[in-house]
């Protein structure tokens, strides 16, 4: 009897490789398939990697089942591996990503439904009377629903339904999601945007991997463009699978309505708000190719596509496309991997494209397609700043006298205005004023943020929350805690104030209310809203003509080499929310440092002049793009333990030519958790293979259990 083939099998676990399996003859398995099998004095499920030829001089245990579900396609396989490469991870740890929703390798659940019936009920009583009548008022529904409408027991229902007095169907609890139509008429377009989008069709009739920037000016019509390259894509290729990519949840709304407007159908979802059982039927339509459409965020790109021909990076510039914790990787870099991967076409798409993104443009690597102006009569904003060392904001007060002036005046003309600082809660710091101690997060270095309207203090670190003592926890004095410096809350309460009959509301993202806060501003219902971030991002209200900037020179401090680079893409995109209809809208910053070169490119519209000079100072240090960053983080509870290993670590770098190492070193936040961390950062040239680096770099040390350490290629925090 010949021996039977060997399949090579790899675990959802922190694994270094995939183990070796004989296959049993009662058996057939393929490559992508689920399947269980011993590991060490269990049994685990895992995914057959490859099928090796059978070799009789080795004892192997074998394949225990195949556990059924929709076997993961090559191209996902190929992105596993190519991303443990990169990332510096074990294989393993890549597929824990992929499989996540362990549920989806099942069939659907099902559900029985149940609608009038044309037999007779036999003998009628009052519940079964019930019955019928709230079956003929729902249509269809399930027995509990009908029991619950007619007040009765699921034995009644049943019961009917025996005598034929209701007809029973049973169908999937998970359906397949309604196909989109690439052939419903879309906005019409503007001669710019016809421009544009013929570029795009042109690279997806072309087939193959293709990639494209799209750089268009707030309110350029960006979405409707790639629209239109989405509409081409699935009427060349009928199994065509495609991924909108997101930066945050809150914008999916928006981006849903618009689709269905267009395609006549909601795509999937995926993201962490959509709950196990969205997720679960998402998973499962894409891996068995039926889900065409896909809109997610970043965790989207690990899901199993069988026919990705198309993935579309919207605000592509965004830094929450980076994750840090856990599995650290930047979805835009590889988005752009998964669409080679699979043979598909990328769009990354920004009003303030990444200096990366700029830089492939530029060499002739991405297709640079531009929409240079907004359609119809609608304009970019007027830009102004309010220097703050001439014009200071009175004692308490944040809003300095022209941007009170401007909002005045902006709520007389029945307009709204949008007040922007990307702090939540009500103060960044409290502080006793008797003794100058500072509410801290317990075993982490970072103050704590007052949020008054919950009376809590709370930590962006690590989620810690606790009551406003009445008392200094160090000193005892009663009454003693201050607030000092401005949350969104504190300027709003400062707005309600000024502006007393004005309707004021608060969007960050504590808020429960995200979706009802933008519907009431594109209702007019809002006259200031006082937001974050999270309001500067993709929303188009249209009376909003005024945008005030609490603290332009928010992001410009400490040592991040991208600072100069966000904060002017943070204040275009926030500038850009004012006056995208038919009223012209100006944006006013308040600033210490108007002279800085990010804001005077703002105020001129000289991107160009902007990104010379942050090119000409990236290059200089050999910064990304021109060079690679790497970063190596050790933590540990005892600190004499993460300082010994950190010097184990720095001590093994390999000695290699246009390879810097700096540190190790306290980060910013030297303890969170009570863990204690040190870092190490490593600048490479861009011709130096930083995984493989980081890969030798890693084989040289062994670290005790004590120590955990993180390898994050591409780090985009420095706290």
């Amino acid at each position: 009897m010949p021996a039977r083939p060997i399949a090579a099998i790899l675990f959802p676990l922190p694994l270094p490789e995939a183990f070796d399996y004989e296959v049993p003859e009662d058996l057939d398995v393929r490559p992508g398939d689920h399947v269980v099998a011993p590991l060490g004095k269990r049994s685990a499920r895992g995914v057959v990697w490859s099928l090796k030829p059978a070799d009789a001089a080795r004892a192997l245990k074998p394949v225990e089942a195949v556990a059924g579900g929709p076997p993961l396609p090559e191209g996902t396989r190929n992105f596993v591996d190519w991303l443990a490469r990169y990332l510096v991870q074990p294989p393993g740890i890549i597929l824990r990503a992929v499989l996540r929703s362990s549920e989806a390798l099942k069939p659907s659940p099902t559900e029985t439904l149940y609608r009038p019936g044309t037999g007779e009920p036999g003998r009628m009583t009052e519940a079964r009377q019930r019955v019928l009548d709230a079956a003929a008022e729902l249509g269809e529904a399930t027995g509990a629903d009908l029991a619950r409408q007619a007040g009765v027991s699921a034995s009644v229902v049943k019961g009917l339904a025996r005598a034929g007095a209701l007809e029973q169907t049973i169908r999937p609890v998970d359906p397949p999601y309604d196909a989109p139509d690439p052939d419903r008429d879309g906005i019409e377009l503007t001669a710019m945007q016809a421009e544009a989008a013929g570029v795009l069709r042109r690279l997806v009739r072309a087939g193959g991997f293709q990639a494209a920037l799209l750089d268009g000016v707030t309110g350029s019509g960006k979405t409707e463009v790639y629209f239109e390259a989405i509409a081409e894509q699935l009427r060349q290729d009928q199994q065509a699978q495609i991924l909108i990519m997101l930066p945050e949840i809150a914008l999916t709304e928006a981006v849903l309505s618009r689709f269905k407007v267009r395609f006549g159908a909601e795509p999937a979802l995926w993201h962490s708000g959509a709950g196990p059982k969205n997720r679960r039927r998402a998973w499962r339509e894409v891996a068995e190719g039926r889900a065409r459409i896909v809109v997610g965020a970043r965790s989207a790109l690990f899901l199993p596509f069988r026919h990705l021909r198309m993935i579309v990076v919207d605000e592509e510039h965004d830094p929450t496309y980076k994750q840090d914790e856990g599995l650290a990787y930047q979805a835009r870099d590889l988005a752009l991997v998964r669409a080679k991967l699979d043979g598909a076409m990328a769009v990354l798409a920004s009003a303030t494209p990444s200096l990366e993104s700029l830089a492939n443009a530029q060499a002739g690597r991405y297709v640079h397609v531009r929409l240079a102006a907004r359609p119809g009569t609608a304009v970019l904003p007027e830009i102004g700043t309010i220097d703050l060392r001439e014009t200071p904001a009175e004692s308490g007060s944040w809003m300095s006298p022209p941007l009170v002036q401007a909002v005045a005046e902006t709520c007389a003309r029945g307009e709204q205005s949008l007040l922007y600082l990307n702090r939540r809660g009500y103060a960044p710091l409290v502080l006793c004023r008797t003794c100058g101690h500072r509410m801290v997060s317990p075993d982490t270095q970072s103050y704590l943020v007052e949020h008054r309207y919950t009376g809590r203090l709370v930590c962006h670190v690590t989620g810690f929350s606790m009551p406003k003592p009445k008392a200094c926890p160090e000193c005892g004095a009663e009454e003693s805690l201050t607030s000092v410096g401005p949350g969104v809350e504190r300027v709003a309460e400062e707005a309600r104030r000024r502006f007393p009959e004005a309707r004021v509301d608060i969007y960050s993202s504590d808020s429960h209310r995200g979706p009802e806060i933008v519907a009431a501003m594109e209702r007019g219902e809002i006259d200031i809203l006082v937001g974050t971030q999270i309001a500067a991002k993709g929303h188009n209200f249209p009376n909003l003509t005024l945008v005030g900037v609490i603290d332009a020179d928010l992001g410009l401090a400490g040592g991040d080499p991208r600072a100069g680079e966000r904060t002017y893409q943070t204040l275009v995109q926030v500038a850009g929310r004012a006056g995208r209809a038919d009223r012209p809208g100006r944006a006013l910053l308040q600033t210490h440092q108007p002279e800085h070169d990010a804001i005077q490119a703002l105020i001129a519209g000289d991107r160009d002049r902007f990104l010379e000079m942050e090119f000409a100072a990236r290059e200089m240090l050999g910064l990304p793009p021109f060079g690679r960053l790497a970063a190596i983080g050790l933590m540990s509870q005892d600190p004499a333990n993460v300082e010994k290993s950190a010097a184990v670590w720095a001590a093994a770098a390999p000695v290699t030519d246009g390879v810097e190492i700096w540190g190790p070193a306290e980060p910013p936040r030297a303890m969170v958790r009570g863990w204690h961390r040190r870092r190490i950062l490593v600048r490479a040239d861009k011709s130096v293979d930083i995984s493989a680096y980081l890969r030798a770099w890693a084989g040289r040390v062994k670290t005790p259990a004590s120590v955990r350490v993180s390898i994050d290629v591409e780090p985009y925090s420095f706290i």
